[in-house]
């Protein structure tokens, strides 16, 4: 990974060094139980070539032994033979990627050495809490050969201080990014520009480079996500229609159409879009800005209420919201 030094931008710049990455099986299979066909699978890859797009997301690896098989799609697991059913061995510029949780994943067992995967980069996601077990995950993948990037989750719930010494830990760690993660949708742009700003500060000072996940509850993800870029972070995250859990994130079709990049193509996505995620929806998969994610957005609070509530074809919107104000 190019750790070439963070800068900010303007939003019309033409900018080489941003990075897009691509996590609907990821994010979206947390709609799902990441129930996805093959075909969705292998069309989403063959899409996210021809877009441009610089890695894709395929799922989790998550521990067998704390997550039973038969309640989850393969890629909440992403054994190599599933992805190498997929991709072969992706003689292409698309690089692949999956997602391990501090607690959640055997790492040592089921992360392979590099050389014996397909798989480029391990993105390890971490609470505040867990930073140190966090480190040392980290430089076990980073010892394997693999690109590693960190995600400290709930970000919006974390005191400044601890932040900032969780950052510092981050740091002197192993990993080649470290992202700003919107869990709950809860930021606006000019909190984003702050965070940025000193997620980029401690980035150009340990050579590394800032990544960016957003979530849609108060439908700023794609504004977030631009903002981020302005002030020089540059590992963009997105999903085809911004599948995602409960509001969902940044839309793929947006961003690649925003940034002034020739190699980046939006069409293909949207030939996607007319194949596979119009059929989801028919089938009736659900994700995307509704009320009740609204509401744990502008209150700072973990979506699951709003999936409960929307679950249970619930309308009292306001009740909902009473609910949250009596639990905060």
């Amino acid at each position: 990974m190019d750790s070439t030094q963070c800068q900010r931008r303007t939003l019309m710049d033409y900018c080489p060094d941003i990075k897009v990455m691509d996590c609907t099986l990821r994010d979206g299979g947390l709609v799902n139980n990441f129930y996805f066909t093959d075909e969705f699978a292998r069309d989403l890859y063959e899409a996210n070539k021809k877009a441009g797009v610089d890695y894709m997301e395929f799922g989790y690896k998550a521990s067998k032994e704390l997550f039973d098989p038969k309640g989850f799609g393969k890629w909440k697991f992403c054994d190599e033979e599933d992805i190498r059913a997929i991709v072969g061995a992706n003689d292409s510029p698309l690089k692949i990627s999956v997602m391990a949780d501090v607690g959640r994943c055997n790492y040592q067992q089921d992360i392979l050495p590099a050389q014996d995967s397909v798989i480029d980069m391990v993105r390890v996601a971490t609470y505040i809490h867990q930073i140190p077990a966090a480190v040392k995950m980290i430089g076990d993948c980073k010892e394997k050969g693999y690109e590693v990037t960190v995600n400290i989750m709930a970000v919006s719930k974390v005191n400044t201080d601890d932040l900032y010494a969780g950052l510092a830990l981050l740091a002197r760690s192993a990993a080649d990014a470290i992202y700003l993660v919107d869990s709950f949708g809860s930021f606006y742009p000019e909190q984003i520009t702050k965070l940025a700003q000193k997620y980029v500060e401690i980035a150009n000072d340990s050579g590394k480079i800032v990544g960016m996940h957003a979530h849609n509850n108060q439908q700023l993800a794609f504004a977030n996500t631009i903002e981020a870029c302005r002030m020089g972070i540059s590992l963009l995250d997105a999903t085809v229609s911004g599948m995602g859990r409960g509001a969902g994130n940044c839309y793929m079709e947006s961003l690649l159409s925003f940034l002034k990049n020739p190699k980046y193509d939006e069409v293909p996505i949207i030939r996607f879009v007319e194949k596979h995620i119009l059929k989801l929806k028919e089938e009736g998969v659900v994700w995307g800005y509704d009320i009740p994610y609204l509401l744990t957005g502008i209150l700072n609070s973990h979506p699951s209420t709003a999936i409960k509530f929307i679950k249970e074809n619930r309308k009292d919107y306001c009740n909902f919201m009473q609910e949250l104000l009596d639990v905060e």
